[in-house]
C-alpha cells in the first residue's frame, strides 16, 4: 500500500458519510471535524505571511488578524434583526418588474420606492427568458394601495415593459439561506443536529471551527429554521437570498404583453 492509499483512506470515512446519505448528522459532523483541512482561514493567514516585509535578524511581522480554532457564536436582540422587524397592519407584497436590459434602470425603479418612503425588504434581479429583458423581483411591506401606485409609478418608466404585485399566495416562492454554526456547539447539544435534520436543511462544510448548514424554502420555513437554531446561541453568521417568485397563471403576463405590443406596432406600420 503506497502513501497515495494510506492518504485515501483516511479521508474516505467523511467523505462517505457526507455523500451516502447516512442520516446521522452528528456523527457527519464528528468526521468531518477530525480532519484537518486547508481552511480558508488558514490559506488567508499563509498569503498574509507570505506577502508581509520579511527582515533578516528581526521576529516575523505580527498577524493583522487571527482566528480562533473555537468560534464563538453571538445570538441576535429580538427586535433588531433586519428581516424580524415588525410590520403590524401591512401586508407583504411581492412586485415583478420586466425592462429592457439597458444601464441605469434599477436606480429609477428603487427611486419609485425612495420618493414613496417604502422600504425594500429583497431585491432580486436576473435576466428573464426573454432576450434582452430583465426581470426585477422586489417585495416590500406596504397597503395595497400603495402597491398599485408604486406599480404604476414604476410602468411610467420608459424601459420598463412591465410592472404587477402580488401577495404570498398568488405566486410560487423560494429562497436560500447560510447558517454557519459553531461546531464545537454542535457536537455538544445534539438538539441543534435534530433541527437540522427536521427542516431538511443541507450539510455544506464542516470544520473543526465551524459547521455550514444550507436551508433552501419559502421564506417562513428559512425564518423558522434560524430562529429555533438562534435560541440555542449555535449560529455564528446567517444569510439569505432575495426572494425569487414566478406567478401561478397559465399565461406568462410579459409574452401576452409583447405579443399585444408586436401586433400593434405590426398594425401602425401598415
Amino acid at each position: 500500500m503506497d502513501k497515495n492509499d494510506n492518504i485515501k483512506n483516511q479521508t474516505n470515512p467523511a467523505s462517505e458519510e457526507l455523500n451516502g446519505g447516512i442520516t446521522d448528522f452528528d456523527a457527519v459532523v464528528r468526521a468531518a471535524a477530525l480532519i484537518d483541512r486547508d481552511s480558508y482561514e488558514k490559506n488567508l493567514s499563509r498569503t498574509r505571511k507570505a506577502t508581509e516585509p520579511q527582515t533578516d535578524g528581526l521576529p516575523e511581522p505580527v498577524q493583522r488578524e487571527t482566528f480562533k480554532r473555537n468560534a464563538v457564536a453571538r445570538p441576535t436582540t429580538a427586535g433588531f434583526e433586519g428581516a424580524q422587524l415588525s410590520h403590524e397592519g401591512l401586508t407583504l407584497y411581492t412586485l415583478i418588474i420586466y425592462s429592457e436590459n439597458y444601464a441605469g434602470i434599477l436606480n429609477q425603479i428603487t427611486a419609485v420606492f425612495t420618493c414613496r418612503q417604502v422600504n425594500i425588504e429583497s431585491l432580486n434581479v436576473c435576466s428573464s427568458s426573454t432576450p434582452g429583458v430583465h426581470k426585477y423581483t422586489i417585495t416590500c411591506y406596504c397597503k395595497q394601495e400603495m402597491a398599485e401606485m408604486l406599480v404604476k409609478q414604476i410602468e411610467k418608466k420608459i424601459d420598463v415593459l412591465q410592472a404587477n404585485c402580488f401577495v404570498d399566495d398568488e405566486i410560487f416562492i423560494l429562497e436560500t439561506s447560510l447558517l454557519k454554526l459553531s461546531t464545537p456547539m454542535v457536537l455538544a447539544n445534539q438538539e441543534i443536529s435534530r433541527i437540522v435534520r427536521r427542516h431538511g436543511a443541507r450539510i455544506v462544510e464542516v470544520n473543526p471551527t465551524y459547521t455550514i448548514v444550507e436551508k433552501t424554502g419559502v421564506t417562513d420555513e428559512v425564518l423558522d429554521n434560524f430562529n429555533q437554531l438562534n435560541e440555542l446561541g449555535c449560529v455564528l453568521q446567517f444569510v439569505r437570498s432575495g426572494r425569487i417568485a414566478i406567478t401561478r397563471s397559465n399565461i406568462e403576463r410579459l409574452d401576452q404583453y409583447l405579443t399585444k405590443r408586436a401586433a400593434e406596432e405590426q398594425n401602425n406600420g401598415l
